[in-house]
């Protein structure tokens, strides 16, 4: 992409009504646009690096089996009264509408009653069991205050897998490689080292759930933590008779404010035995279905991204997740032959399958630089005058600042797919 062709625009100030850090930056760069409290627009950049999230994700449920499918935001409200979920007394956070031809639907703020419905069409056997689908999809919450800029939103995609097992065996083990493939993705966004899988309470379906909680002071959470133990346990189960099952006192935990960036539930029999999902077991009995919900924002994890690693010049995406790897940074753009032979190298990038956002703008060095490093792409090369005279490029890592002086053969051998 060249840079002079993106309809967005960086900002030399940060928005000054936005209070969280990821929005600040994310709009200054031009990654996001607000719309209105709790609602933004995913920019060219910001869209590319939503979808690298989405990516890392789906490879992570497909690794343990899950398929993907796509459901409806519009919810009627059969399926909401049988478990007990439509009411607003029980519910709040519910966007409701009347139709024209008459009733009342809803816009999911999850989908355990819906999937649990359809998979009454696809499942009748123990044997048709277990069996694992997800979504990336959008949800809608009424939040009474929208908040924390991209991380929590009244418009949001989540994804959310719900799992379906015909005994507590099955569910247990595939509970535990969720678990274990949720660590493995945040891992590859970057964020890995500072989540932990956190205790949170179970409500009425078990003891305990799980969070994955990242420690950053942006957060809106409150942890305890053992970092050598690699225990968490959220505020609200901070109770000496849960920590003692734990294996773990007070006086060994640290307190830390978090981002949930995600969860898993064992959701027992409550929604298959108030939507009717039963399955026949070995016996020809039949038997209530056993759930499981698993849910990551990824929109959430972007935030969390930009919060945790960026710096005071701007964002530092990781690798992983970046819209380009490389921000060709052209300068002399003025002299028609440093002009031409750095169109010659982004031409020769992408035909080596090299990601690269190409600065060709007629702008100062140093404002591109400071948008560079405002941008965040994980490596900068600058091509100038001087660097063609010497036959090398200056490649600056973003992360670190590190330096190096690259021939273009060498260039080309490290950035190409």
């Amino acid at each position: 992409m060249r840079q002079s062709h993106l309809f967005t625009k960086t900002q030399k100030e940060a928005p000054a009504n936005e209070v969280a850090k990821n929005a600040q930056l994310l709009i200054q760069a031009g990654y996001i646009y607000k719309n209105m409290a709790g609602a933004y627009s995913f920019l060219p950049l910001g869209l590319r690096v939503l979808e690298n999230i989405n990516t890392i994700i789906r490879e992570g449920m497909d690794a343990i089996g899950g398929q993907e499918l796509h459901m409806p935001s519009l919810q009627e409200d059969r399926l909401w009264k049988l478990s007990d979920r439509w009411d607003e007394d029980k519910v709040d956070v519910w966007f409701k509408t009347e139709l024209q031809a008459g009733g009342t639907v809803g816009l999911a703020w999850t989908h355990e009653e819906v999937i649990t419905d359809l998979m009454r069409q696809y499942v009748s056997s123990y044997k048709d069991l277990p069996l694992f689908a997800y979504q990336i999809q959008t949800k809608f919450r009424n939040e009474m205050r929208a908040k924390s800029g991209i991380m929590r939103t009244r418009e949001f995609l989540m994804k959310d897998m719900y799992s379906f097992c015909a005994n507590q065996e099955q569910h247990d083990a595939f509970y535990e490689s969720a678990a274990v493939a949720y660590m493995k993705i945040f891992n590859r966004l970057g964020i890995g080292d500072e989540t932990y899988k956190t205790f949170a309470s179970g409500g009425a379906f078990t003891k305990f759930s799980h969070e994955f909680q990242t420690l950053a002071e942006a957060g809106e959470d409150v942890v305890y933590v053992n970092k050598e133990k690699g225990i968490a346990v959220n505020e609200e189960v901070l109770e000496e008779t849960d920590l003692s099952e734990l294996g773990v006192t007070k006086d060994e935990l640290t307190k830390y404010k978090s981002i949930e960036v995600g969860n898993i539930f064992s959701l027992g029999t409550k929604f298959s035995e108030s939507i009717g999902l039963e399955v026949n077991n070995e016996h020809g009995e039949k038997q209530p279905v056993i759930m499981g919900s698993y849910g990551i924002g990824p929109a959430r994890a972007m935030g969390t991204i930009v919060d945790l690693l960026s710096d005071d010049k701007g964002i530092v995406w990781p690798a992983a997740v970046a819209p380009y790897q490389l921000h060709l940074v052209g300068l002399n753009g003025d002299d028609s032959e440093i002009k031409d032979w750095t169109d010659g190298v982004y031409a020769a990038l992408k035909a080596r399958g090299v990601s690269v956002l190409y600065d060709d703008r007629e702008a100062r060095p140093g404002e591109k630089f400071a948008d560079s490093d405002l941008l965040g792409m994980p490596y900068r090369v600058v091509m100038s005058k001087k660097g063609k005279e010497a036959g090398t490029f200056e490649v600056v890592t973003r992360a670190t600042g590190e330096v190096r002086n690259l021939t273009e053969e060498k260039l080309f051998a490290d950035f190409s797919s």
